[in-house]
């Protein structure tokens, strides 16, 4: 005999020695002990995806949302006219100027990078709308370090033809 086999066997002969009482005690804890592991290990896993499955959704359809517009948006700056890179340059310097002292561009061929110093998120994301609208630039790279408030660092972008 086994192990298991021979201490099944002994406990089955414990069991049968007990008072009628006490077996029916013995059986009301092990359902009782039986259903705490079902709940706790298939029920209550269940009933938390269900109460957190409306909220997963609406944050899926939130992005699903926002990617849409992103697409749309690119899609729309791809059927504009391509800009000169002159006139790229020119709304590239002009969008610096209004950082102040906290940037400066400089534009070779078909790049023009953006040095930064203490430039915070919301000036940072203004300069880009009118990059990427006035002078059709796409961001190539980034190199941005977080410094107290703002950014420290460089962003290239590419100018010109990006059909």
């Amino acid at each position: 005999m086994s192990a298991l086999t021979n201490t099944r066997n002994q406990l089955l002969a414990r069991y049968a020695r007990l008072d009628a009482r006490e077996r029916q005690m013995v059986v009301i804890i092990a359902a009782a002990v039986t259903f705490l592991v079902v709940w706790l290990a298939l029920v209550r896993p269940a009933l938390n995806t269900l109460a957190t499955a409306p909220v997963q959704r609406d944050q899926a359809d939130a992005q699903l949302l926002q990617m849409q517009a992103i697409a749309n948006e690119a899609r729309q700056l791809r059927a504009l006219p391509p800009v000169p890179p002159s006139v790229a340059g020119q709304v590239l310097k002009a969008a610096t100027d209004e950082l102040g002292g906290k940037a400066k561009i400089v534009v070779q061929g078909d790049r023009a990078t953006l040095s930064v110093t203490g430039i915070n998120g919301e000036e940072l994301r203004k300069w880009l709308i009118q990059a990427r609208g006035g002078a059709r630039a796409r961001p190539v790279e980034a190199n941005l370090v977080r410094a107290g408030d703002g950014y420290n660092g460089t962003l290239v972008v590419s100018i010109g033809s990006q059909q």
